[in-house]
């Protein structure tokens, strides 16, 4: 690895960093990508889980962005069925904030900005007639439907740099950027690994900056050069509580402040609620919610259910630091989430990534090799939007058929887990149960329903270093195993290094 010269050297293990990996190694470009935690280990497992055209963004006139991001979950819904499915929301309307008239009209836009092949049409409905309006305070008398798609963030992460490695890029986890130069032609990148603190420098003929919320940092204190553009850093925090309804649908409530926020089934058990949009100005990597942000949370929430919620009633938080590109907005709510992605050739290639959104990260890396495929001896054919993630290659990109099969031929698997695997790793549950015919073997049981297998899985395949890494980025059995359970995890990883 040290005498190889590389094409292109990506720092950050993000959706963006992961999903230009996957482009280039797919076009026969030598890629690495490097990341100083896990993968998704920070913005890009924070969201709000949604691949979304962002609705509220047509109120700030960004049609092109959400016309893309809109053809993008089409994208994204078709090609990995296993951690996607569509999900409808539901907008109770109250009168004190936008009229009916603004709402059908945004609604009609957003059903006719890009072509629609798996969601239906959204409508008007009364919610005393509807099962959205079940939990709903009685004040709520019209509600407005319409469609969107849940995914699984961190796990999205993961299957692109599956795939990226796959098709030969190698990538490296708990590994640290110390410092580059552009140096006759090629980047001299340092090394050090995170754990054991060694050091060692990798050559690339061009270098990606996907560094999420340190992209200026990288810039400017480790490749020693001036940030073309500035990030506006935006908190955006979640809280999880015990479900609040036992219905699909999911909830976009309007408030005082112009801020929306959603409620959404998760997990099974669960409703997740957010998000907040406030400026930050720490170190990304220790960004937590504060009490103020939770009380926010179910103050808005307890605007629109009967079911009233506390402080108390959460169960879990997370948070993140969303790297916005900065422009005039007041408002942190009311920053951009489009991209920008700058190529300096003042030396050897260097291509920053700032802004985006989850949604759309398969076009930003498609963006991105368009202007770095010219520079080597590559396919310039755009080839992410037809091909399945790892896991997506089922017929008709159908979990539901998919099921079918999987229950006909693992009938000694208890529903909840095939159903959890299948979610998981799709058509790829298969290599995860290596032809086993029974529970025994499928190794040892660590925890209620995780058995070694998948364990070694995460640790040989999805290069999970950690019991937080699988609990909490693999899967989010974080918070359905108690403290015990989520020990015994961890310290099968501690036992069981690669």
């Amino acid at each position: 690895m040290t005498d190889r010269i590389y094409d292109i050297a990506i720092i950050g293990g993000g959706i963006n960093g992961a999903g230009i990996a996957r482009d280039a190694a797919g076009r026969g470009l030598r890629v690495i990508l490097v990341e100083q935690d896990d993968l998704a280990a920070h913005t890009s497992s924070a969201s709000t889980k949604l691949i979304h055209g962002g609705l509220r963004y047509l109120e700030q006139f960004e049609f092109m962005l959400v016309r893309k991001a809109l053809q993008e979950r089409e994208v994204i819904l078709r090609n990995a069925p296993h951690i996607t499915w569509p999900l409808r929301f539901v907008m109770p309307h109250n009168s004190d904030m936008r009229p009916e008239w603004m709402i059908r009209a945004g609604l009609f836009l957003y059903d006719n900005l890009a072509r629609r092949e798996q969601l239906p049409d959204s409508e008007t409905v009364r919610l005393q007639d509807h099962a959205a309006g079940t939990p709903l305070k009685s004040e709520f008398v019209t509600g407005f439907v319409y469609s969107d798609g849940w995914v699984d963030d961190a796990r999205l992460v993961v299957l692109n740099a599956l795939d990226a490695h796959e098709r030969g890029a190698h990538i490296l986890t708990r590994t640290r950027c110390i410092g580059g130069q552009s140096r006759n032609g090629l980047w001299e990148i340092g090394l050090q690994d995170t754990t054991t603190q060694a050091q060692r420098t990798i050559r690339a003929r061009a270098l990606v900056n996907a560094a999420g919320p340190w992209v200026e940092r990288l810039l400017t204190e480790k490749l020693h050069t001036a940030s073309p553009y500035q990030l506006r850093l935006v908190k955006g925090s979640h809280i999880i509580v015990p479900k609040l309804f036992d219905h699909p649908y999911a909830y976009i409530f309007q408030n005082p402040d112009n801020r929306i926020i959603f409620a959404i089934p998760y997990q099974r058990e669960f409703t997740l609620i957010g998000t907040t949009d406030i400026e930050y100005h720490g170190d990304p990597a220790q960004v937590t919610i504060t009490a103020d942000e939770i009380q926010y949370l179910c103050d808005m929430t307890n605007r629109y259910f009967n079911p009233q919620i506390t402080p108390a009633a959460v169960v879990s938080t997370y948070s993140g630091v969303r790297p916005l590109l900065e422009d005039a907005a007041n408002d942190a709510s009311s920053v951009t989430r489009d991209y920008l992605l700058e190529l300096d050739r003042s030396g050897a290639p260097l291509l920053s990534v700032f802004g985006g959104k989850i949604t759309t990260y398969r076009k930003l890396a498609e963006d991105a090799l368009e202007q770095l495929a010219p520079l080597f001896d590559a396919s310039d054919h755009p080839w992410t939007r037809d091909t399945p993630l790892p896991g997506g290659d089922m017929l008709g990109a159908d979990i539901d058929i998919f099921m079918i099969g999987l229950t006909q031929r693992t009938p000694w698997l208890p529903d909840r887990l095939r159903t959890r695997l299948a979610r998981a790793y799709g058509a790829r549950v298969y290599r995860l149960l290596d032809n086993a015919l029974s529970l025994a073997e499928l190794g040892a049981e660590i925890a209620p329903q995780v058995y070694e297998c998948e364990l070694r899985y995460s640790r040989d395949v999805e290069f999970a270093r950690s019991g937080d890494d699988f609990l909490w980025r693999r899967s989010k059995l974080g918070l359905h195993l108690n403290v015990e359970e989520c020990a015994a995890v961890t310290q099968w990883f501690e036992q069981n290094k690669p």
